[in-house]
């Protein structure tokens, strides 16, 4: 069993698997290894991988700049006389046909991506507030650092290798069955990650009893 990668020991991994060192397959490792990362996160959702900021709707400006490593909303607030307002996420046509002229201000009721660097909220804030955005971010990739280690290739190693050998057969066009049995292996240890991220570690023993899994 392997406790921990680092991206070193998990290109090694890789190529010891797939029984390829062939170059142009090494030189495409790292972009392996992020499609795989990529894949975990948008198929769990752990605490971990979550975070609070804090930001300014500013008077007459209808946009929130996103932070640069966010994937996904869990909830967008802000406080207007000392209470906790919480807006609604709305799709942008939605928000577009609520406040048609955006020079129409009042207190932000909806929200919505716009695009990959900003929100727009409706209507455009009548003062300056101060918004709080709890957010599913994305992780520093294993591949910034070749001696290092990350939550994903400590706590998920065999979810990382299996989906790592998911992108790398892929890439190979390699045989079907073999292919068939990571993703099978991937979904596994994906089960097991959901198990302990969206149940032990969302719950506590003292409210909800201890988690109970059935045995396999």
């Amino acid at each position: 069993y392997v406790m921990s990668f680092t991206l070193t020991t998990l290109k090694q991994s890789i190529q010891d698997w797939t029984e390829n060192t062939e170059t142009t397959f090494v030189n495409e490792l790292d972009f392996i290894i992020k499609n795989a990362e990529e894949r975990i996160l948008k198929s769990v959702d752990l605490d971990f991988f979550r975070k609070n900021v804090t930001g300014g709707l500013t008077t007459g400006n209808k946009f929130l700049q996103k932070p640069t490593d966010y994937l996904a909303t869990f909830s967008l607030s802000y406080v207007k006389d000392s209470a906790n307002i919480f807006l609604l996420q709305k799709d942008v046509n939605f928000i577009q046909e609520f406040t048609p002229n955006p020079t129409t201000t009042g207190s932000p009721r909806f929200y919505s991506s716009f695009d990959v660097d900003n929100f727009i909220v409706a209507p455009t804030p009548d003062a300056d507030y101060v918004a709080e955005l709890h957010y599913y971010y994305r992780p520093n990739s294993l591949t910034l650092d070749a001696n290092s280690t990350t939550w994903i290739s400590t706590n998920a190693p065999d979810a990382l290798l299996y989906a790592s050998l998911i992108e790398a057969y892929t890439f190979m066009k390699g045989e079907s069955d073999l292919l068939q049995l990571y993703t099978s292996r991937y979904g596994e240890a994906i089960t097991r990650l959901k198990v302990y991220g969206e149940g032990q570690e969302n719950t506590d023993a003292y409210r909800e009893g201890l988690v109970k899994v059935p045995k396999q």
